[in-house]
């Protein structure tokens, strides 16, 4: 039988069906001899699971960005900054994770095939084969925190080996490593991930070098001097020999980045380093099942603090050691709890690196209101920290890109930077997540299956807001598939009544039928439980919506004839509940015949023009003024209850609403939290609602045909008697400034001429006619150009 050529994967030579059950570390690392620096030196490499790459000791980059079971990213990096003449080594680490998801991160795909690939694409000797040098870390493991606390097993137990100090750079003997295995085309195809790479979509992750602000203020004036010095890398801490400290120390914000620590001596010391978003208080609240911490003032220190550990030991005899983690962690608090044996401990750097998608927010916006300047503070740091290789819900727990979250992120990112780059990436991920059934994973990249109906229908409306923001016809057409298997599932689950039928419940059937953390759905998890006895009126709600936003997809692209159906299936729904889920007081139910009221079911009949706009609006204030009747939105759903108010003309009802971020301010949050009932997280980015309200609403700049061909400037001023901003557009920055006296308001404009000419007011173009614009400019130059500089 004929040999099969290798490929360029390459991975240990004795991996041991041990290693296969657990989270295990590889190192490579490869030596070669420069006489003239290149001026550039670009290396395509990925692994499975993760890499982190370094040249001459020095950290390069790490990835690959998160892909999944279809596709498998590659990233190409430039290492000739790092190079020097003579002796050069590039090294790699890469984190391989179990195939079983729950033995791993469960947000990180993984293949049958560990392994290291890297190409060297200037033709040189770096590219991975049985040349490089391989062997198993002894010093690094991943480490089994509480499930509730720490499920994605990033946490660290590490031990200083003296073997493998300066193991990243030219001058370390990798005589006792083995050489690497590759495998050959039979073992990875070039038709499956990981062999079948496709290029990065998206900007490498920011890297900033950052200090802590000091010590938390519960401690002497003398220690705090010492440990602020040492800090700000001004001074080191020595830690006396068989002795115990525990020192709290303060980020200032809730921030994510990889930590470092850097000792000198302490034989035998172990440095315990837990990460957590806040102080909580010592008494507890049970919440179906589990323990909620109480949360209040997050500068009020005198409290528990609670996360994830990483726990250090270090070998010392007068050796400096250093640890940084190996994924990047989520704080604002870090709590080190320190041990030493017989040697003291010199602590001589405790930093870290900020990291996060690299965000360049141009809008700048400012009202009359004067808590919006620290409303979109913590709003803007919430998106960004929500903002990784992917959109996720939360940076401290699951780092996981839900769907329904990722709307509100992309489009508050829209707003913000006009920058789509990530949202794109989630979209195609969401499309490959599809189910034979027709719904989408609720959350993808992900190792197992998690279905909420309702999160499809979201996917539905991110897609339209990327034809309103970009105008990318081929984008649509490659998804119009998708969103027809989707309304095909609701369709075809519509029982007698032409209502959507029971299609969940509690997490323990088979869908979670998912709407809102409210605080009175608090022991059904998110379900009104109206589901628990039959059919959810919101889950039809959704489905006409969907029908209606798909509409105008398919209008965009030419399908007449199917957005004629969708619209026809939408009225038909529509009669459905009219029929049976409005109560005697002309409320609609949570549940065809049951009298449970939530404000959701209300809001979401303005917003899928279920009710008239004059009905919609008594409906709405009766749920604003008669709070305890309606289950209430919270600040998850937030963004659709703005919707329906300003469609009703009622914004001006919003300013009581702004009571829950003030709140946040209150309890000096840096971040937006979660939810109402128990804050689980402290970073939510969906709780950024700010950033699409000022520019998009208060300043009234928004898309008001697809692709940004036409746009509105039409404030909305509500409560408000002032504000001003700058927005970020694709025809450049339009500046706003309104003022409101008696009742006038008085709005100032200043746009680039070139954008002027595609300002419309609200009401001169027609649903038909916003469509027929945005058709016909698809090809145009004047489109292209306004894509490429969203882009």
């Amino acid at each position: 039988m004929p040999t099969l050529p290798l490929t360029h994967w390459i991975w240990l030579p004795d991996y041991q069906e041990t290693m296969r059950d657990a989270p295990i570390f590889v190192c490579f690392r490869k030596s070669i001899s420069i006489a003239h620096l290149p001026g550039e030196l670009k290396l395509k490499i990925s692994a499975d699971t993760r890499y982190k790459l370094y040249v001459n000791g020095r950290f390069v980059e790490y990835g690959p960005a998160r892909g999944d079971r279809d596709v498998w990213f590659a990233d190409e990096v430039d290492i000739a900054p790092w190079l020097r003449t003579g002796e050069n080594v590039v090294a790699a680490e890469v984190l391989r994770y179990p195939i079983a998801f729950r033995l791993g991160n469960f947000g990180m795909a993984r293949t049958t095939t560990p392994g290291l690939y890297i190409e060297d694409l200037s033709g040189g000797h770096l590219t991975t084969d049985q040349d490089w040098k391989c062997t198993v870390s002894p010093e690094r493991k991943i480490r089994q925190e509480l499930r509730g606390v720490d499920p994605l097993l990033l946490t660290e137990e590490w031990t200083s080996v003296p073997a493998m100090r300066g193991w990243t750079e030219p001058e370390y003997d990798d005589r006792n490593w083995v050489n690497a295995q590759a495998y050959n085309t039979f073992q990875i195809t070039a038709s499956s991930c990981p062999g079948d790479l496709s290029p990065r979509p998206i900007p490498f992750m920011k890297k900033i070098n950052r200090y802590f602000s000091g010590l938390v203020p519960k401690y002497t004036e003398k220690e705090r001097i010492a440990w602020d010095a040492m800090l700000m890398g001004k001074g080191t801490i020595s830690i006396p020999g068989n002795s115990q400290m525990v020192v709290e120390i303060d980020a200032g914000e809730e921030t994510t980045g990889f930590l470092s620590l850097c000792v000198n001596g302490g034989a035998g010391a172990t440095v315990k380093i837990l990460c957590a978003e806040c102080y909580y208080q010592d008494s507890a609240c049970t919440l179906a099942g589990g323990m909620i911490y109480k949360k209040g003032d997050r500068t009020d220190v005198n409290g528990i603090l609670r996360g994830t550990m990483d726990c250090c030991h270090f070998i010392g005899n007068g050796s400096e050691s250093v640890w940084e983690s190996w994924w990047y962690r989520t704080f604002r608090y870090v709590q080190l709890s320190i041990e030493t044996k017989d040697q003291p401990l010199e602590i001589k750097r405790f930093t870290y690196q900020l990291t996060g998608y690299p965000l360049n927010a141009e809008t700048t916006a400012w009202a009359s209101d004067p808590d919006f300047d620290g409303i979109w503070d913590i709003s803007l740091r919430t998106l960004c920290r929500c903002m990784q290789e992917t959109y996720i819900d939360c940076p401290f727990y699951e780092q996981l890109q839900y769907i329904m979250d990722a709307r509100s992120e992309a489009l508050y990112t829209y707003s913000v930077s006009g920058d789509d780059r990530l949202a794109r990436q989630a979209l195609d991920s969401f499309m490959r997540s599809q189910r034979s059934d027709g719904l989408l994973n609720a959350c993808y990249p992900y190792g197992g299956v998690n279905v909420i109906p309702s999160f499809s229908i979201y996917y539905i409306l991110m897609l339209h807001d990327h034809m309103m923001y970009f105008g990318d016809r081929t984008l649509i057409h490659a998804h119009l598939g998708t969103v027809d298997k989707i309304l095909h599932y609701f369709d075809s689950h519509l029982d007698a009544r032409g209502m959507v039928g029971k299609i969940g419940g509690l997490l323990s059937e088979r869908y979670w039928s998912f709407i809102d953390w409210a605080t009175v759905w608090k022991e059904t998890l998110g379900v009104p439980p109206a589901g628990l006895k039959g059919p959810l009126t919101m889950e039809s709600m959704l489905y006409i919506y969907g029908l209606q936003h798909a509409a105008q997809l398919c209008d965009y692209v030419g399908r007449y004839d199917t957005a004629e159906e969708y619209r026809t299936r939408a009225a038909r729904v529509q009669m459905a509940l009219n029929s049976f889920c409005r109560g005697a007081s002309g409320f609609y139910q949570d549940g065809p015949g049951i009298n449970e009221y939530s404000q959701h079911a209300q809001v979401f009949a303005v917003l899928t023009g279920t009710v008239s706009r004059e009905e919609g609006r008594a409906l709405l204030m009766h749920t604003l003024e008669k709070p305890k009747k309606f289950a209430q939105c919270t600040v998850a759903s937030m963004f659709y209850l703005f919707r329906a108010l300003e469609k009703v003309g009622a914004y001006e009802k919003t300013e009581h609403l702004w009571d829950f971020w003030r709140g946040m301010l209150n309890d000096h949050l840096t971040t937006c939290v979660e939810n109402d009932t128990d804050a689980r997280s402290d970073c939510h980015a969906w709780g950024s609602l700010i950033l699409y309200e000022l520019p998009s609403v208060i300043l009234g700049v928004r898309p008001a045909a697809p692709g940004y061909e036409k746009f509105y400037v039409e404030p909305t001023p509500g409560y408000l008697i002032q504000a001003s901003g700058k927005v970020r557009t694709p025809w450049g920055i339009v500046c706003v400034d309104w003022k409101k006296t008696d009742g006038v308001l008085d709005v100032k404009i200043d746009a680039p001429e070139e954008a002027k000419e595609h300002i419309v007011k609200k009401g001169e173009m027609k649903h038909s006619e916003e469509i027929k614009v945005a058709h016909a400019a698809c090809d145009a130059p004047s489109a292209q150009c306004s894509r490429d500089r969203a882009r």
